[in-house]
């Protein structure tokens, strides 16, 4: 199974150890687009800290993430799985994880980024500002840079199981799983249902959606699940008392659409 996770803005302060070594980050295929952007990014950063903010589509209050983006090369980096610190990462609490659940995690979480492209929860990378929306004034919109490498690396990362996609739609417009491997993904939305005047609305919140995405992938990698397609997993979610309907693709090598439906959201 492989998980498509999206980033997170909120990330750990500082890194702390070595600096970043591009050659040791997983999916070496995706290298050189990683460094078009790190080399873009930090030239942006070092030479305009006005333009870079506009680039970034950063407040002023937030100029400071400017200067973490001038040192990339050269700052303390940590494992992806400790850097990013919001919401669906607070509710996967990857730290609390025993051994085999945490080695699940290792080889079936991927993180979507701006900056790297996608990386593994133990590939370790410094702090840094630029999300997939971003687009830089050489290579232009992110979303679109990485389109052609990933058409070929994640589907080998992908193999034969599972893909679990639980991005947003700026992430996702990076990689848009095709053919056989779409066939055995599938997209998962969270809907909150509530009773208002006695009829029932459904609506995406956006802080409960990142944080029951957070519990799902939790409780899969603590069961050690391993469902070999969506008919499958949908089947396992239920058993782990999910409540979850699912939509199966009209068409033949299109991704299955899940709607996992929360009534207490927290």
């Amino acid at each position: 199974m492989l998980v498509l996770l999206p980033p997170s803005e909120g990330k750990a302060a500082s890194g702390r150890g070595a600096s970043l070594k591009p050659e040791s980050l997983s999916l070496p295929g995706l290298a050189p687009a990683r460094a078009a952007v790190l080399d873009e990014l930090v030239e942006l950063c070092q030479a305009d800290e006005e333009k870079a903010r506009e680039v970034l589509g950063l407040s002023v209050g937030l100029r400071g993430e400017v200067g973490k983006n001038t040192e990339l090369r050269t700052a303390g980096t940590r494992p992806a799985g400790e850097l990013y610190t919001g919401v669906l990462y607070d509710a996967l609490d990857l730290a609390s994880l025993e051994t085999d659940a945490r080695r699940r995690a290792a080889k079936s979480l991927l993180v979507f980024s701006g900056l790297w492209g996608a990386v593994r929860i133990g590939d370790r990378i410094p702090p840094y500002r630029c999300s997939m929306g971003v687009k830089l004034p050489g290579l232009g919109a992110l979303g679109a840079h990485w389109r052609a490498p990933m058409e070929t690396v994640l589907p080998e990362a992908a193999g034969n199981g599972l893909v679990l996609d639980l991005r947003s739609s700026a992430y996702a417009a990076a990689w848009k799983p095709a053919g056989e491997v779409a066939s055995r993904t599938a997209s998962v939305r969270v809907l909150h249902s509530q009773l208002v005047g006695g009829v029932e609305k459904r609506s995406v919140v956006s802080h409960f959606n990142k944080a029951t995405k957070g519990r799902l992938v939790r409780d899969l990698l603590v069961a050690g699940a391993r469902p070999k397609g969506p008919a499958q997993l949908v089947e396992v979610l239920r058993d782990l008392g999910y409540v979850v309907e699912a939509e199966a693709p009209a068409r033949t090598g299109r991704p299955w659409s899940l709607d996992v439906v929360v009534t207490d959201i927290h």
